[in-house]
C-alpha cells in the first residue's frame, strides 16, 4: 500500500517518456521493487513549471535531475513545459546546453544515489524540447508581465487553462518578494480549470519571529493549500518508511511508548565541512540549519500519534501536535561545538575558523546536541537525544530506538552490563535499512547470553531506483498531495521549540571553540550530556552488518 491508500500494480511499465500505458510482466524481484518504489497510478494534469533561480546550483544539481528521473518513469504529463527565470543574460538554447552538460556529467557520476549508467537521451530530449529560458529580475514587475504573456502562449498553455507550479530556487530573501510580485500580476489566481502552486525551499525563516512574519506575508497572497514548503529529507524513501514501519506492523506500535522505550537517539552526521559556504554558514550555524527542519521532521515521524488516515492534513496535524509538545530546551540540555583541524576520511582538513568567509574568532556552531522531552501521555519521561555536525567520523543519518531492559531476576549471575540492549535502528542514509538487536543463548551446556542482530537492507530486497531525493516531492506538488510538506503552524512550532536556546546562545557566546577535532564523534561535552543520565551515544559509523550468512 502506498501512503495514498492504494496498492501499486505488480506489473512494471515499459514505456516511452511521458507514456505509462503499456505494462509488461517482470521478475518477482522487479515486482517487489515496483510495489515499494513506484509512484501511484495517478497522472499529473498538464502543467507548466516555472523555476525562479534557473541558473543556480539547486536547479542544476537537484531540480532538473529529478525532473529527468520523472520523465524516465513516465510520470510527467505530455503537455508539460519548463520555464526558467534568472538574471543571467543567456538564450534558451544556451540554458539548454548548460543543463545538457550538467546532466551528462551527472549520469557519468552515478545518476543519483542508486544508479550508474549512460544518459537516457530519449528522456532528456523529451525534457529539453519543453524548456524555455527568460531573463528577468525577481524584484521587477516587468518580469512578471513578460511571464504572464509567456504562460498565455502555446508554449505554456494546456487546453485553454494553465496549471502552474512556481519553484522558488532562490535565496530566502527573495521568497516574500517573488510571491508578492506573482500576486500583483495575478499569476497566483486559481480557477475551476487551473491551479497555481508555489514550492518554497528552506530556510523558511531564521527564527520564530522571521518565520511567522514570512508566513503572514505570503498568506496575504496565497492560500495555505497553494503553499508547498519543501524539506528534501522527506523525499527519502527511508524517511517515508518510518510511518509504514510503525503503523503497518502490529509488532511495533504496541511497544511504541514510555512503558517499553527507554530513550531515542537521532543522528545526522556529515563528513563534509562548510564547503565554501562560509558566508551563509556564519549567519546560520548547525542549530538553525538542521534542527527545526530536518531533525524535527525525523523526530515527528518517529514520535507522532497515529493519524486517522493518510490524508495530508491528518498527517501534518499530528506532526504539528508533536512539535508543539516539545518542552522548552534549556542551555543545560544542549551542547554546541565547532570543529578544529583534523583528519576526515584520511584527508587532513583545516579548522572552521580558517574556512573562506569565516571570522577568525567565529562563535558559530558546526555541531549541536539536544536533549528533548515531549509533554504528552505517550512519551512522558522518555528523553530524545538529537545530534548533528559537520566533519564527523562518518556520514550517517539514523534513528536508534532503545527499549527498556528486561528484569534481571532470571539472570542474576550475569553482570548487568553483559545483558545486550534491545535497539531498533532505522538507517536513513547511506546504508538504508533497519536492524534489531536482542539477546540469544550461546551454544553450550551453560546459559550464556550474547547479543545478536537481525538486519534488513533495502538493497538486498528491492531493485535500485535512481533518485536525488526530490522526485517524489515534485511529483506530489504536481498532483496536489501536501502530505510531505510543512504547514505554516508546523514551521512555527519547530522554530518556537528552539527559540529559547537561540536567544540564550546569542546572549552567551561560546568561549571554548574549537572544541572537537574534525574526524571525531564531536565534543566531549556531548558524551557527558548522556552520561549524566546513565546513557551513552551509539558509535557514529556508516558500516552496518547486513550480509546474510552463507549456506
Amino acid at each position: 500500500m502506498d501512503r495514498r491508500g492504494s496498492a501499486p500494480s505488480l506489473l512494471k511499465s515499459a514505456t516511452s517518456p511521458g507514456d505509462a500505458s503499456t505494462p509488461t510482466t517482470t521478475t518477482a524481484a522487479d515486482a517487489a521493487a515496483t510495489i515499494a518504489k513506484s509512484f501511484p497510478g495517478r497522472r499529473p494534469a498538464p502543467a507548466t513549471m516555472v523555476i525562479f533561480g534557473a541558473a543556480g546550483d539547486l536547479t542544476k544539481r537537484l531540480v532538473v535531475p529529478a525532473l529527468y528521473h520523472l520523465v524516465r518513469g513516465g510520470k510527467l504529463p505530455e503537455d508539460f513545459a519548463l520555464i526558467g527565470i534568472d538574471r543571467n543574460d543567456e538564450s534558451t538554447e544556451a540554458w539548454r546546453q548548460n543543463l545538457t552538460s550538467m546532466i551528462e556529467a551527472f549520469a557519468r557520476a552515478g545518476g543519483g544515489e542508486r544508479e550508474r549508467g549512460a544518459l537516457d537521451t530519449q528522456a532528456w530530449a523529451w525534457l529539453v524540447d519543453r524548456m524555455h529560458y527568460m531573463r528577468g529580475d525577481f524584484t521587477q514587475p516587468e518580469t512578471y508581465g513578460r511571464l504572464e504573456k509567456l504562460l498565455a502562449e502555446p508554449f505554456g498553455r494546456q487546453d485553454g487553462a494553465t496549471n502552474v507550479l512556481f519553484y522558488l530556487a532562490v535565496a530566502d530573501r527573495f521568497f516574500g518578494a517573488v510571491i508578492e510580485q506573482l500576486g500583483g500580476a495575478s499569476l497566483t489566481r486559481q480557477s475551476e480549470k487551473a491551479w497555481r502552486r508555489v514550492i518554497i525551499e528552506k530556510p523558511f525563516g531564521h527564527d520564530f519571529a522571521s518565520a511567522e512574519a514570512l508566513n503572514t506575508q505570503i498568506l496575504k497572497v496565497l492560500s495555505e493549500d497553494q503553499i508547498y514548503r519543501i524539506d528534501h529529507f522527506l523525499g527519502k524513501e527511508t524517511v517515508q518508511n518510518i510511518l509504514v514501519l510503525r503503523f503497518a506492523n502490529g509488532i511495533f506500535e504496541p511497544l511504541w511508548n514510555r512503558d517499553h522505550i527507554d530513550h531515542v537517539q537521532i543522528t545526522a552526521a556529515e563528513t563534509v565541512g562548510v564547503e565554501g559556504r562560509g558566508r551563509f554558514y556564519e549567519k546560520t550555524g548547525a542549530l538553525r540549519d538542521m534542527v527545526p527542519n530536518h531533525l524535527f521532521q525525523l523526530l515527528a515521524m518517529t514520535a507522532m500519534e497515529p493519524p486517522i488516515s493518510f490524508d495530508p492534513d491528518a498527517v501534518r496535524g499530528k506532526k504539528t501536535e508533536l512539535l508543539q509538545a516539545i518542552h522548552p530546551i534549556s542551555p543545560e540540555n544542549a551542547v554546541r561545538g565547532q570543529y578544529g583541524a583534523g583528519v576526515v576520511l584520511g584527508k587532513n582538513v583545516r579548522d572552521y575558523r580558517r574556512e573562506p568567509d569565516v571570522a577568525p574568532n567565529s562563535a558559530t556552531e558546526t555541531y549541536v546536541t539536544l536533549k528533548l522531552g515531549i509533554d504528552n501521555w505517550r512519551w512522558a519521561g522518555v528523553p530524545f537525544y538529537l545530534r548533528t555536525g559537520k566533519y564527523l567520523s562518518a556520514r550517517t543519518t539514523e534513528i536508534a530506538v532503545q527499549f527498556r531492559q528486561a528484569p534481571y531476576a532470571l539472570f542474576r549471575d550475569t553482570p548487568v552490563e553483559r545483558l545486550p540492549q534491545n535497539i531498533l535502528m532505522l538507517r536513513i542514509q547511506p546504508d538504508e535499512g533497519l536492524s534489531l538487536s536482542f539477546s540469544a543463548k550461546r551454544p553450550g551446556a551453560d546459559i550464556e547470553i550474547d547479543g545478536v542482530e537481525m538486519d534488513f537492507a533495502y538493497r538486498d530486497y528491492f531493485a535500485p531506483l535512481a533518485s536525488v531525493g526530490y522526485e517524489t516531492l515534485i511529483y506530489d506538488c504536481l498532483i496536489g498531495d501536501a502530505t510531505l510538506f510543512q504547514r505554516a503552524d508546523t514551521v512555527e512550532a519547530g522554530w518556537r521549540a528552539v527559540q529559547g536556546l537561540i536567544d540564550a546562545w546569542a546572549g552567551a557566546s561560546a568561549e571554548n571553540f574549537p572544541n572537537y577535532a574534525a574526524g571525531s564523534a564531536g565534543p566531549a561535552a556531548a558524551d557527558r550530556l548522556l552520561a549524566r543520565d546513565g546513557r551513552a551515544w551509539l558509535p557514529i559509523t556508516a558500516d552496518h552488518r547486513h550480509a546474510r550468512p552463507s549456506a
